[in-house]
């Protein structure tokens, strides 16, 4: 069987890939309903904010509709991405559906745990469970980072940002 090349596909002759259009089509779409979005926001202005919260929107979504028009365009022309050749993936392999299905059951254990427990102990779970799904087998020294984390980012959100994470079972103690 011949390797198939960049120029022997399909979408590499003139006019285009057609699954190229269907990403222009998504963008558009994407750049109206943030438009469209905008435009219910009402207009407020201040004296410490002239511009009001309409302007970063509408302008992020005209911008989204130009972009369209010149990938359209440059797809049109028979514009194509290089492929990727920085990737050290092996694509004969399958997935790992071990590791997957690990870190799903990490996040929906969060997920599940974040308002009993509280951040600093799920966060320390989800951060060591990752490390863990992702084959990394110092456990303590895990276990140390991934305290660490949850209590940096806990701090962070709280002081830095004024976000209070629920703190579960740890409340009066953190």
């Amino acid at each position: 069987m011949k390797d198939r090349t960049v120029e022997d596909t399909p979408g590499s002759r003139q006019g285009g890939d057609r699954a190229q259009y269907g990403v222009c089509v998504f963008l558009a779409l994407l750049g109206t309903a943030v438009i469209v979005d905008a435009l219910g926001i009402p207009h407020i202005t201040s004296g410490t904010d002239p511009v009001g919260p309409r302007a970063v929107p509408l302008i992020l979504g005209a911008l989204l509709l130009v972009l369209v028009v010149f990938y359209a365009v440059d797809v049109a022309r028979g514009g194509r991405g290089e492929p990727e050749a920085g990737e050290d993936v092996d694509l004969s392999q399958g997935a790992d559906w071990r590791t997957v299905l690990l870190l799903v059951g990490v996040f929906l254990a969060n997920a599940l745990l974040i308002e009993r427990l509280g951040w600093v102990i799920s966060g320390g779970l989800l951060f060591w469970g990752t490390a863990f799904a992702l084959g990394n087998r110092h456990y303590v020294r895990n276990l140390l980072i991934a305290a660490t984390l949850s209590l940096t980012t806990f701090y962070a959100f709280a002081i830095g940002l004024g976000v209070n994470l629920p703190a579960g079972v740890l409340q009066g103690i953190l």
